[in-house]
């Protein structure tokens, strides 16, 4: 699990919206980028100013897919005698 803390509140309320509605919420701090589901949003009111614990739950990384093969392109008609 990570935990985050942001102080801001349009952030905070993205990762509600995110934990609410199921969806993975990404996080960029010093360097390094999470991507995960929302667990849990506590409020911080210790201090002057408001803050947010986020805690996310990181999801696993997607193994990359084969590129695809195009199927070969077969003409009939130079068959067919047209």
């Amino acid at each position: 699990m990570f935990t985050y803390q942001t102080t801001d509140r349009k952030e905070a309320r993205r990762f509600r919206m995110a934990q609410f509605n199921g969806r993975t919420a990404t996080v960029r701090s010093a360097g390094a980028t999470v991507t995960g589901r929302v667990r849990a949003i506590v409020e911080s009111k210790s201090g002057a100013t408001a803050a947010w614990l986020v805690t996310i739950v990181p999801d696993e990384p997607k193994a990359s897919a084969p590129a695809a093969r195009l199927a070969p392109r077969l003409c009939f008609a130079a068959e067919d005698g047209f």
